[in-house]
């Protein structure tokens, strides 16, 4: 195989690219410009399992490895499993290796370029249900490949690459992530950190679940004082970013917001964390004690907070281990009517996802840019009615399906690119990205160990069989209209979804259709709440005063006084409605 273009010819080829295990493609033999990629016995005496990453870029600004993207602006990456690879032995990557945006090494264009090497390190997981995986475990930076403590990368150099000419260009990863220092406590926010029983069987290892915790003013002063707990659902936080007892720094540098538009947004978000400690803080805000859940796992930087052959039993880990030991240490009424969730995007499906899985366990949720909600609309696909994923079948032509649109319907990339960048990043669901959660949650266990995929990851071609699989078990529309008459009367009036009818990643088309089932469902009525936000992109929440770069950065302020005023509706009689209102 000497081009990757001969993969459109040979399906073989396209099999071994996609399927082969950890390892394949290392050692290929393609001609012209070949990097060989070595580690120490001083950086590693055993030999090493992982991804091995080369980066390729034109721009000097930063290190390559942190210059790959979705994007038009993404540089140039390649990748091999490596299994094994001792010290001082070279894994090659060549022309016969695939590539994000270019396919091969023999398509870059002559020049000079900064190049980077990169090991994103495997552990071996020998699971309750049999099978041995090999991925890349948290190590407390939520599943950042690219920022991981123990990862291997090299010194990026400057070298010129001329594809038409035979050349080994030799890179020595010579660096190694060092650990993160975990934040530290204060007043408000504290940090815990449990060992879960449930995931820890299912992985053969000691697995954790985290909180950060957000304590409400007069936590201390009032001893006698019972909370309801609020779940804020979302992508791992490190600490309650968001929240800022300390005015914002008067010598912090501005910094553009490409996506908004806005001049000095990192300032604007420092001005609006510390406007929600002083409304924390103030006389009338609600008393509560609101949390971030660390859920980061082997496939992602969180778990979707639910049950999951591939992941193991996460949302039975975290509403009966880790919600009892938070609502026990720090004094929480610990019931079902005082007890909410709210997010947005991932975090808006797991608010969605949680409050129907575990209909009498919250109070109700509010579910902003929820990731797809309706399979049918999964952000452009149907999973259940199209054959392929990346493309519009036509008579004469196929069109691609667009991945990421702004405001004004401008396209940055497509299902393909998207999912391709991922294929290089990891084979068999290692990628890390959002595709990969997706499929790693939604799927069932292949017969490698690995979730078995939805579609081809370089061809698009989606297999109905999974799709099956997903519409009965994650179609949170299906599920509802499934279970209605079971679930329903402890659904009702708890729903609330908001969307952008612009979503940057057509998450609005998912919520079109659900809305169509709750506004039309009987026995009991919906009663809940959807609403669009119009032109809004991303992680809009139902603010229609102000504009998206602002109100995604007041989730709490939007949805806090509303759980006040359900409970004052629903508590149930004799339940505490006065200690916590001080």
């Amino acid at each position: 195989m000497k081009n990757i273009v001969k993969l459109l010819i040979f399906p073989v080829f396209v099999y071994l690219l996609l399927f082969c295990t950890p390892g394949c493609g290392n050692g290929g033999k393609g001609g012209g410009v070949r990097f060989e990629i070595l580690f120490s016995n001083d950086v590693s005496a055993e030999p090493l399992d992982g991804r091995m990453l080369l980066f390729i870029s034109r721009d000097p600004g930063q290190e390559p490895r942190f210059q790959v993207g979705d994007g038009p602006d993404s540089q140039q990456v390649f990748g091999i499993d490596v299994d094994g690879l001792r010290p001082n032995t070279p894994a090659v990557i060549d022309g016969t290796v695939f590539g994000y945006p270019l396919e091969s090494l023999s398509a870059v264009p002559t020049g000079e370029y900064f190049v980077q090497a990169f090991l994103n390190r495997y552990e071996t997981f020998t699971r309750a249900d049999g099978h041995t995986v090999k991925l890349p475990p948290d190590k407390g930076e939520g599943q950042q490949w690219s920022r991981k403590p123990g990862n291997l990368y090299s010194t990026p150099v400057q070298v010129r690459i001329d594809p038409g000419k035979k050349k080994v260009i030799a890179l020595t990863l010579d660096q190694i992530i060092p650990p993160i220092e975990p934040p530290a406590d204060t007043k408000y926010i504290k940090h815990i950190r449990i060992q879960s029983k449930k995931l820890s069987e299912f992985w053969g290892r000691p697995m954790y679940l985290g909180a950060v915790v957000l304590l409400p003013e007069g936590f201390d002063e009032h001893p006698e004082a019972r909370y309801p707990l609020v779940i804020d659902h979302g992508h791992f936080p490190r600490t309650f970013d968001g929240f800022r007892e300390e005015p914002p720094d008067p010598d912090l540098e501005p910094q553009y917001s490409d996506r908004f538009k806005l001049d000095g947004y990192n300032r604007i978000v420092q001005e609006q964390a510390h406007a929600f400690f002083k409304e924390w803080t103030g006389p009338d805000y609600p008393r509560m004690v609101l949390i971030k859940v660390q859920h980061a796992n082997p496939f992602y930087d969180d778990s979707y907070a639910v049950n999951s052959a591939n992941l193991g039993p996460y949302g039975d880990a975290i509403i009966y281990e880790l919600v009892p030991h938070v609502e026990k240490e720090f004094r929480c009424i610990g019931e079902g009517w005082a007890r909410f969730t709210y997010g947005g995007s991932t975090g808006g499906w797991e608010a969605l996802a949680v409050q129907v899985l575990y209909p009498e366990e919250y109070n109700g949720c509010f579910a902003a840019c929820p990731d797809p909600i309706d399979f049918r609309a999964y952000t452009v696909v149907d999973i259940y009615e199209d054959k392929n994923a990346y493309f519009l079948d036509g008579p004469w032509k196929k069109t691609p399906r667009p991945g990421q649109r702004d405001f004004l319907g401008h396209i940055k990339c497509t299902l393909r690119d998207m999912n391709h960048l991922e294929l290089v990043l990891g084979s068999m669901g290692r990628s890390g990205g959002q595709w990969d959660i997706w499929q790693a949650v939604f799927s069932p266990v292949d017969e490698n160990g690995y979730p078995k995929p939805i579609w081809n990851k370089y061809s698009g071609e989606i297999d109905p069989a999974v799709a099956a699989y997903w519409k009965e078990n994650y179609d949170l529309r299906y599920i509802m209209e499934r279970d209605w008459d079971g679930i329903g009367p402890s659904l009702q009036g708890k729903i609330h979804i908001y969307c952008g009818d612009m979503d940057n990643y057509y998450l609005n088309n998912a919520v079109y259709l659900t809305e169509e089932f709750l506004i039309n469902v009987k026995n009991p009525t919906f009663d809940g709440h959807v609403d669009y936000g119009d032109r809004a992109e991303h992680c809009w929440n139902g603010d229609h005063d102000l504009p998206n770069a602002l109100s995604r950065l007041r989730y709490a302020q939007m949805f806090m006084p509303k759980m006040v005023e359900r409970m004052r509706k629903t508590a149930p009689p004799g339940a505490d409605l006065t200690s916590w209102r001080y």
